[in-house]
């Protein structure tokens, strides 16, 4: 891809998303803001620049996002302290209560905890990935779901803790449900967005699939699936009243990008807005994926605060993201 391509992609979400989302708001007021996992292996300074003045207007926040291949635990740990020193100089990063770099994680090429092995390949090489991923600062890893890929877990549609076994790969595979009045256990808590059937329109007609929570211009937006992702009921045990909805894209992209500026996400949004948010039956919280942590972690303390107030409950608001 060339630069100006790059340009081109990069000012049209600086653009376009500002005019979507100032359209629309949830419950409590707040604009949805958009969670961009940038990719440390593919860094473009100017790139990284432009959505950090993105998420400086209150339209987003960065989290980490990266492909690799090969690695060993020492190699791996220098990528991630590599990339959280870029991230952190730039006021991009969300801070623990003990000033350290906080960042939520998707792996490239769905291959988390080195579980995706092809033809002699492997996309990861570490087999203690969780343990490196707490141990450098990580609050969440949210790579899930990966229909059809060798990542995806046995346990589907939940929020869980995944306890690191570092002699073997994808240590995620079952883990200890959260809950409210629980106790974190384990190594890393994984957020999982939605995987449920349902039907697909296709030239042919409806024919049954999976849905994963992906946005894009092969998987469109319709009311039955937010319909569905709801009905999932992604939530910490014991407190079903509140769902969590972790949807995903691959925004950049010409044709996905189209989709989702053009029509998507303003029709998401007003979807929601209409239906799931009336006050008595339903409230609307649009989250970054650190607001999202933070409302899991207060919904497992059983906090009696209203979620209005848990948003920065543990992980402050990253320096640049302070308009929001």
């Amino acid at each position: 891809m060339s630069d100006e391509q790059a340009h081109v992609r990069m000012e049209d979400w600086m653009v376009r998303y500002p005019q979507i989302a100032q359209r629309h708001q949830d419950a409590d007021g707040v604009h949805p803001a958009h969670s961009f996992f940038y990719p440390y292996d593919e860094f473009d300074a100017w790139e990284f620049s432009q959505l950090a003045e993105l998420c400086a207007q209150g339209w987003g926040e960065i989290d980490l996002h990266l492909h690799h291949r090969d690695d060993t635990s020492d190699s791996l740990r220098e990528k991630f302290r590599a990339a959280i020193q870029l991230y952190h100089q730039s006021g991009v990063l969300p801070l623990w209560p003990d000033d350290r770099p906080a960042w939520g994680f998707i792996h490239g090429n769905w291959a988390l905890d080195n579980s995706r092995h092809e033809h002699g390949r492997n996309f990861c090489g570490v087999n203690n990935e969780l343990t490196l991923l707490a141990e450098e600062g990580c609050y969440a890893d949210f790579t899930f779901p990966a229909w059809q890929q060798s990542a995806q877990p046995r346990q589907i549609n939940s929020i869980f803790y995944a306890a690191d076994d570092p002699t073997q790969p994808k240590s995620y595979d079952t883990g200890v449900t959260i809950r409210c009045g629980g106790r974190a256990s384990g190594t890393l808590l994984l957020v999982q967005g939605p995987l449920h059937v349902s039907w697909k329109s296709t030239r042919k007609g409806p024919r049954l699939a999976m849905d994963d929570g992906d946005l894009a211009s092969y998987r469109r937006y319709t009311p039955a699936r937010l319909d569905n992702w709801v009905q999932t009921g992604i939530q910490v045990k014991g407190r079903p009243d509140r769902v969590f909805i972790k949807l995903h894209c691959h925004g950049a992209a010409d044709a996905n990008r189209a989709a989702l500026l053009d029509h998507d996400l303003d029709t998401m949004f007003s979807d929601a807005e209409s239906r799931y948010n009336d006050g008595k039956n339903y409230r609307l919280h649009y989250v970054t994926a650190r607001e999202m942590y933070n409302i899991i972690k207060a919904t497992e303390a059983n906090s009696p605060r209203p979620i209005s107030e848990l948003r920065d409950y543990i992980l402050r608001r990253p320096p640049v993201a302070s308009n929001r």
